[in-house]
């Protein structure tokens, strides 16, 4: 045996005066791991296997139900062995929710993505599950911090670290928003969400505020303030997704939403005034401009008009002196070929011009009396007898 009594001791565990071996009690110092310390000294007796054997037994006695022989504790301890063992494989058993995706993993590697319901993995050490809500909307606030008081009361309070922002024109503006966002529902985005970044909210806020300050960066502040909030909130959540992507985070951006933007605190008041008199500026130019959109069109009207007139009084006028020369020039060939009838027939349309729109009245020299001759107008009669029988057939 190599453990064989030899002068001077032997084996690895040589042991001093009675007690040599790793399993041997005794004074001094015994030899062995399990002992007190190896003794350095001379000689012993090598270890019994058989008594090593029995006192194991008698120890697993005390915990094992059953004991009393050498059979019996063995089987015992299989009996034990194999409860553990079912009892540890059972604790890989794992439910996954309905808004949940399981991922399992063998060995520290991803092996499988598991659906809603039951399922089952090896164990822990050898196996590992996460369950992240892939269909849970989370939401981070830049700017605010949320607090609930003893009532129950939810109180705001500005985070001015956060919030105060510089404009693209050197003004300070104080921003405060929030972003909806999710883990992306693919194998690859829950993959980089779960072992890409350790803290995600803490990762997103990061980012969301360096997003906005750099898109505010480059805007001016009246376009913040009023009409450009729309349009800053989709570039900074492009903005953002660009980078979460960039960082194989495994988020998805839904929303930025821009709950307060203001004016520093302590020049709000200063601030309001210099807007209400912008807003004033703003009202009566639109006035002004309306006024001038409905006056410069009547104008450009009435000179249209008169420009109209004028162009027809001048055709007009031509028209006429153009007429009267060639009526001229053929009564003067007229008169060349007979004066006296042609003197004579001017006298009468003359005469006729003049008297035709006065009132006559005819003297007789040869009656008695005053001379009058009565006179009945029948044209004037005519005219007004025509209108009534011009209103009584419309009729």
């Amino acid at each position: 045996m190599p453990w064989s009594n030899q002068s001077g001791g032997g084996g690895p565990w040589k042991g001093g005066g009675n007690n040599g071996g790793p399993w041997g009690g005794g004074g001094g110092n015994s030899g062995g791991p399990w002992g007190s310390g190896p003794n350095r000294g001379g000689g012993g007796t090598p270890p019994d296997l058989e008594e090593l054997l029995k006192r194991t037994q008698d120890r697993m006695k005390t915990v094992l139900p059953g004991g009393g022989g050498g059979r019996l504790g063995a089987a015992g301890v299989l009996i034990v062995a194999a409860v553990v063992a079912i009892g540890w494989l059972a604790t890989g058993f794992y439910v996954v929710e309905q808004s949940e995706v399981g991922v399992e993993l063998v060995l520290g590697e991803v092996e499988n993505q598991t659906p809603p319901g039951l399922n089952y993995n090896w164990p822990y050490p050898i196996g590992e599950v996460f369950t992240p809500e892939v269909e849970l909307q989370r939401e981070t606030t830049v700017g605010t911090v949320e607090s609930v008081s003893s009532a129950g009361v939810v109180r705001a309070r500005d985070v001015q670290e956060e919030s105060l922002m510089l404009t693209g024109d050197e003004n300070i503006v104080d921003v405060g928003f929030k972003v909806l966002w999710r883990i992306k529902n693919t194998r690859d985005g829950i993959n980089d969400y779960l072992f890409n970044i350790q803290e995600p909210a803490a990762t997103v806020k990061a980012v969301a505020e360096s997003a906005m300050r750099e898109v505010v960066g480059g805007s001016n502040i009246d376009a913040i303030l009023t009409e450009n909030r729309v349009s800053i909130q989709n570039d900074v959540a492009t903005l953002m997704q660009t980078t979460l992507d960039a960082y194989r985070a495994g988020i998805e951006i839904a929303e930025v939403q821009m709950q307060r933007v203001d004016p520093p605190a302590q020049v709000i008041d200063a601030f309001r005034d210099v807007q209400a008199a912008r807003a004033d500026q703003e009202r009566i130019r639109n006035q002004a401009e309306a006024y001038a959109n409905q006056i410069v069109p009547e104008a450009r009207g009435k000179a249209a008009q008169v420009l109209e007139a004028a162009n027809a009084y001048k055709e007009q006028t031509i028209a006429e002196a153009t007429g009267q020369s060639q009526r001229f020039t053929k009564i003067y060939e007229q008169y060349r070929n007979a004066p006296d009838v042609t003197r004579e027939r001017i006298y009468l349309e003359t005469l006729e011009k003049v008297l035709g729109t006065n009132n006559k009245i005819i003297i007789d020299s040869q009656t008695s009396g005053s001379g009058v001759l009565p006179f009945l107008p029948l044209n004037d009669l005519n005219g007004r007898s025509a209108a009534p029988a011009a209103r009584t057939g419309g009729n």
